[in-house]
């Protein structure tokens, strides 16, 4: 019996070497339709990487080559090294305009973030009405920086304005003459216009939150408020994340409204260093420098973003509803 199944055992041990070696010469078979695929998405991805490197990288690459030049906008570009990096790093509106755009975006962080999540949770209700006012608090996000830094420009004026409309002289004030009056209204206006947008991101994060945890929550005796902190703000913390990025991002190109309503005055007091930017290239003709301080925006923007990001952790990419 023995040898019997010895012999027996020979033709499936046999058998298995077969197995093995059609199994090895799988993937090679496997292969040129696994590289078909690969050239697919890589074909669905090039027009968006096409977009992306002509309107992105190309201007940027082109920014960074002016700013090792001296060049007035109209002559011939010279060539000159770091001279316009060391006029950029050496005037003192640049620091001022770093300064500024750095209270700029604490300053919009701080107004923005809890209004945010608040009207976020609030308008995440299941009423009806709360979507109509939903509708409503996103109406300023359509409008125009512009037009809405005139018609606020026209409504501060202390002589022709609101103020002298409703003949109230608690608003007769000299709202962008003043250099902590303008900080009010610029923070104001801006918190009114992008407010309604990050109140759309955590609206749509918060109805993402199981229902279930809600109703155990009650179950335990949990008021609403201690729902919102132990239950909401926790499940927020990816989108917390997300919006805060966008709010750092943003906070450096707020440029149009800064530019109607005060060209940067009173003085100095509001010229942030998008805005020194665009008065040192197209009023100052000084292009080299001006390319130096787009440089160093990008710079910024990007170191900012990802110390954001890395407040969030390496698993920032994985659902918050895990294990939920």
């Amino acid at each position: 019996m023995t040898a019997l199944s010895r012999e027996s055992a020979l033709p499936a041990t046999g058998a298995g070497v077969e197995r093995a070696e059609s199994a090895r010469s799988t993937p090679s078979v496997r292969r040129p339709r696994e590289d078909r695929v690969k050239i697919s998405h890589l074909l669905f991805v090039l027009p968006a990487l096409l977009f992306f490197a002509v309107f992105a990288l190309l201007p940027l690459v082109g920014v960074v080559a002016l700013s090792f030049t001296t060049w007035n906008g109209i002559g011939a570009i010279e060539f000159t090294g770091l001279t316009s990096w060391i006029e950029a790093l050496g005037r003192s509106s640049t620091w001022n305009g770093l300064g500024l755009v750095l209270l700029m975006i604490v300053a919009t962080w701080l107004l923005q973030t809890p209004m945010s999540i608040l009207l976020g949770a609030f308008l995440a209700g299941p009423q009806r009405y709360r979507n109509v006012l939903a509708i409503l608090y996103f109406l300023p996000l359509l409008l125009s920086s512009a037009a809405i830094a005139i018609t606020f420009k026209s409504l501060l004026d202390p002589n022709f304005g609101l103020a002298n409309g409703l003949d109230m002289p608690l608003l007769k004030q000299n709202w962008l003459g003043d250099s902590v009056l303008v900080w009010v209204v610029l923070l104001f206006i801006i918190s009114w216009q992008f407010i309604p947008f990050h109140t759309l991101i955590y609206q749509g994060a918060v109805r993402q939150i199981p229902r279930s945890m809600y109703e155990a929550a009650e179950i335990d005796g949990a008021g609403r408020v201690r729902q919102f902190f132990s239950i909401t703000l926790p499940q927020l913390k990816y989108t917390l994340i997300t919006s805060s990025t966008l709010m750092v991002v943003g906070a450096l190109t707020y440029f149009d409204i800064i530019f109607v309503l005060t060209q940067g005055g009173p003085g100095a007091a509001t010229r942030i260093l998008p805005l020194d930017m665009y008065l040192t290239g197209f009023r100052g003709n000084e292009m080299g420098v001006a390319s130096a301080l787009a440089v160093m925006l990008v710079v910024l923007g990007l170191g900012l973003a990802l110390g954001v990001q890395r407040l969030g952790g390496k698993d920032s990419a994985a659902s918050q509803m895990e294990g939920a």
